[in-house]
């Protein structure tokens, strides 16, 4: 599918016959087999699926962490099917942000440099980068915690830093691995609560989990097995 389409329906994500083999042995295991899809700008998708069902292959190929074997990844009305490692990893830092189940902040670093970390490689002046910070930490409600390390963290102060940092860059999607998976269910909810009020502000959310419980949050659940979307629910 060319750009001009993409533009015409308003996605901002489009798989065209999208396959991902892994050799494994002798075997082949298609982790993608063959999916053509399109995430409208906009959206909250939660992507679920039992262990194996291609639901991580996935997230990783729309976060540009991985390539296709065959087809096409439209991201933005551009093919970045056959970008290298360079382009894909400038591609991340300027368009993409990440939430990961086990927050991945650096310990050696306080909040405020976590949450600049992004800048720091977009080549931002240290004034303009720590305003920002101070931006994001209140909208995630840690104004008061920007000189502490994460050690000195609740995990839910820590993811709520790790969705910081995602927003520092403005980036269009914020993909989500499993973000409540190692919280409990009452700062897990704040969370989503968090990621709803950042979808309706704008933001793309993609999110990957296998809680139903999670997922409903999400306008959209997209519910994968054997490497194929089995169905899709929900609207918008």
């Amino acid at each position: 599918m060319n750009a001009g389409a993409a533009k015409a329906n308003d996605g901002i994500v489009q798989l065209e016959n999208a396959r991902k083999i892994y050799q494994m042995g002798h075997q082949e295991v298609k982790a993608l087999d063959g999916i053509t899809l399109t995430f409208r700008r906009g959206g909250f998708w939660a992507i679920m699926g039992p262990s194996g069902s291609g639901k991580s292959t996935m997230m990783n190929i729309l976060g540009c962490l991985d390539r296709l074997t065959s087809g096409q990844y439209i991201l933005e009305g551009r093919d970045v099917s056959e970008l290298d490692d360079d382009s894909l990893s400038e591609l991340r830092l300027r368009h993409l942000g990440f939430v990961f189940q086990s927050f991945n902040l650096i310990p050696q670093l306080t909040v405020q440099r976590n949450i600049e970390l992004p800048l720091y490689y977009l080549g931002w002046d240290a004034s303009r980068s720590a305003e920002r910070a101070r931006e994001l930490a209140e909208e995630v409600g840690l104004e008061e915690r920007l000189g502490h390390r994460p050690t000195e963290l609740s995990g839910g102060e820590m993811q709520r830093v790790a969705i910081a940092r995602s927003l520092a860059n403005d980036p269009e999607i914020i993909f989500a691995d499993e973000p409540t998976g190692n919280l409990d269910t009452a700062t897990g909810e704040q969370i989503l609560q968090l990621l709803v009020k950042l979808n309706e502000e704008g933001k793309t959310i993609i999110m990957v989990t296998h809680e139903s419980h999670v997922a409903v949050y999400a306008k959209r659940r997209l519910h994968m097995l054997d490497g194929v979307v089995e169905r899709i629910e929900g609207d918008g």
